[in-house]
């Protein structure tokens, strides 16, 4: 995808209800989110860890810039929203990394999502306590 002053590479990331539009400019490796840095807006490793999996696969942490723009969802799920989001722009960017991103199952969207409550039930599965008598 290219844009009038720059030229840049766009994926759409979902998780359960997070969406993620994620664009990879030419670059040294920065991640903005939200207009915040990585770390800031992700104080945890285990989620950082998560959204560089795709870089680092691909070996391109030094490579790209990355912004991007997520929304719903909580923390866990905005995190696998991103990281789909740049497995996606990973590869329009240079189809030879499908295989590689494809192999670690980083392009398949995670369709888990909360199940609905059912009426008469206190959650999606649990039910009242029965009583005999």
């Amino acid at each position: 995808m290219t844009s009038q002053s720059q030229s840049y590479y766009y994926g759409t990331g979902r998780r359960k209800t997070a969406v993620a539009r994620v664009r990879l400019l030419p670059g040294n490796g920065a991640i903005v989110v939200n207009g915040k840095s990585l770390g800031e807006f992700f104080p945890s490793a285990i989620h950082k860890g998560h959204i560089l999996h795709p870089l680092r696969v691909a070996n391109a942490l030094t490579r790209f810039n990355v912004v991007v723009k997520v929304e719903g969802g909580g923390v866990s799920g905005q995190a696998g929203a991103i990281r789909h989001g740049i497995s996606r722009a990973l590869v329009a960017a240079d189809p030879a990394n499908r295989p590689v991103l494809k192999k670690q199952g980083l392009l398949t969207r995670d369709a888990r999502m909360k199940e609905r409550k059912k009426y008469g039930l206190k959650r999606a599965r649990k039910a009242p306590q029965y009583t005999k008598r």
